[in-house]
């Protein structure tokens, strides 16, 4: 099974692909993609969903992991990141993946048992989990990949 992990954002949008095997889970591909801070909304997501649309072709994802948002502060920044949210859905939904959604509460205690952990402390569970020698610099990127390890927990082969 083959999973694809999105922490959803339209300046920064983190991207991992993860496969899961009975052997246990493999990262296969992360990265945070970045929009020009330049150009006009719409293009930013036109840009960010043309490198979503080539990484579902070249991976051929069968289940879309992403984050649900949660905010307190800025609404116009929400509104933005919904509309990059929204346009992952829409492009997850155009490939038949199966869609799940997960809160960063979900993710945290998926992850470290705990919904309060500090961003550290999912980062170390990530690198331990897929045993890998450092942790990602992104932080987009480490929320992609345990939004993808939340939904490799919960779903069976």
């Amino acid at each position: 099974m083959v999973i694809l992990g999105i922490d959803p954002g339209f300046d920064r949008m983190g991207c991992a692909v993860l496969e899961k095997s009975r052997a246990g889970e493999k990262l296969i591909y992360s990265v945070c993609l970045m929009s020009d801070k330049k150009a006009p909304h719409a293009e930013r997501l036109f840009s960010i969903g043309r490198e979503i649309e080539k990484i579902i072709k070249k991976h051929k994802p069968d289940i879309l992991a992403i984050e649900k948002l949660f905010f307190t502060k800025n609404q116009k920044t929400a509104m933005m990141v919904s509309e990059a949210r929204g346009m992952v859905l829409f492009l997850a939904a155009a490939k038949k993946l199966e869609i799940k959604e997960y809160t960063p509460l979900e993710i945290k205690i998926a992850l470290t048992g705990y919904g309060k952990a500090e961003k550290r402390q999912v980062q170390e569970m990530v690198k331990a989990v897929l045993k890998m020698p450092v942790i990602p610099k992104s932080d987009d990127e480490v929320d992609a990949i345990a939004c993808a390890l939340t939904c490799s927990a919960q779903c069976r082969l």
